[in-house]
């Protein structure tokens, strides 16, 4: 297969992991740690900054165009520790004008004065992980907020300001019916967010639901629970522009898009993940951060604080552009390949010609795009694009 040939570089993003949280709940595979004691906010931000740093002479001269602070719950975090870390990222990088910096958010550790805080510091967009309005499901799902504590958290983080926000809610949850997911999507829908992320509990390993799986609703009824809520939002005027998530016009997360469209990051932070395209050396590099935070911030300024380097080969990169471009609904058009991967189209024809036969995707001119069935078996469409294939 072609080697890569980057006639320039894709957007590039930053990514900031700040792993603690209050508890840990039941469903969740990220990387997050309980917070026992007192967390190491000054120290922990000393070690981004020494992080980014180490990063600095990978991404030399290039501008970010999207900002995120995830986690853990970030907003355990001190308005003055999020506004040092941003400085001193505005410090260290040249910053888009007027880029989408995004902080997440749990109700159940935030105050109005923090949202306020996280304002003024520059933060811009608020992401809060409600996941239900229902206070039985969120017992369910170990959530440490109760519905009051959600519907307060939305209307705080407007009146402190911002005009970008995000609601995380999720369906399928234990027990549910189609009528009750729909009722905790039109209470999030009436909260008038301008974006939505709705997805599907899943059950992951390495989790307590997996080891002591909850009785989920039936395949008929999640699909019901899908269907009828995608005409709900589409109905309150949100978009649907990835597979599970929702905005109203120009609002959807510039952030999330850039991965998707198989974008360059930096991930700084413990466990954080980077990729980086090299125009110079015509590589396209994988790595990731210690995951643990005791071990993250021993290693900070060292050599050690990037670990699992990869060197993507050309055929990993058609994989990973499948498996994030198809996530959108507009698909792509056959020039974004390129500059996305820096291989040339022949790299992606054979798997597109496999998958249009198969009847998941059609091309019209140089434009790429999912049937009806490619988007309803988007794993099997993804496939197509596996290595072996």
């Amino acid at each position: 297969m072609n080697q890569f040939q980057f006639t320039a570089l894709p957007p590039l993003s930053l990514y900031i992991h700040i792993p603690w949280c209050v508890r840990k709940c039941p469903y969740c595979d990220f990387n997050s740690h309980v917070a026992r004691e007192a967390l190491p906010e000054s120290a922990y931000i000393d070690a981004l900054l020494n992080d980014l740093e180490e990063e600095l002479p990978r991404i030399w001269g290039r501008t970010v165009e999207s900002l995120f602070i995830g986690g853990g719950t970030p907003s355990l975090f001190s308005p003055e520790s999020i506004d040092r870390l941003l400085c001193g990222i505005r410090a260290r990088l040249p910053l888009k004008p007027g880029l989408e910096i995004t902080l997440e958010a749990n109700p159940g550790t935030v105050e109005q004065h923090k949202f306020a805080g996280f304002h003024g510091a520059g933060v811009n967009r608020l992401s809060i992980g409600v996941q239900s309005f229902d206070n039985q499901q969120l017992q369910n799902l170990g959530r440490i907020h109760n519905s009051d504590e959600a519907h307060k958290a939305i209307e705080n983080a407007f009146r402190a300001g911002f005009e970008n926000l995000n609601i995380d809610l999720m369906f399928g949850l234990p027990g549910q019916t189609v009528a009750a997911a729909l009722a905790d999507l039109q209470t999030a829908i009436d909260k008038q967010p301008t974006h939505v992320s709705w997805y599907q509990l899943t059950i992951e390993p390495n989790t307590l639901f997996h080891n002591h799986p909850p009785v989920l609703p039936d395949h008929d009824t999640k699909t019901g629970i899908f269907r009828q809520g995608q005409s709900l939002l589409e109905n309150h005027g949100y978009t649907q522009y990835e597979v599970s998530a929702w905005s109203r016009h120009g609002k959807s997360c510039r952030h999330n898009e850039n991965y998707w469209r198989f974008g360059d990051y930096v991930g700084i932070g413990a466990g954080a993940h980077g990729k980086i395209s090299d125009a110079s050396q015509q590589t396209i590099t994988r790595a990731h951060k210690p995951r643990h935070p005791k071990e993250y911030l021993r290693s900070s300024g060292s050599t050690g604080s990037t670990t699992g380097v990869t060197l993507l080969r050309p055929e990993d990169a058609v994989f990973e552009f499948a498996l994030n471009r198809l996530r959108l609904v507009s698909g792509f058009r056959a020039g974004e390949f390129v500059s996305a991967t820096g291989l040339p189209y022949c790299a992606i024809e054979a798997f597109i010609d496999t998958a249009i036969e198969n009847g998941l995707l059609t091309m019209n001119n140089d434009h790429i795009k999912h049937t009806p069935q490619g988007w309803l078996f988007l794993d099997d469409l993804v496939a197509t694009f596996l290595p072996e294939n």
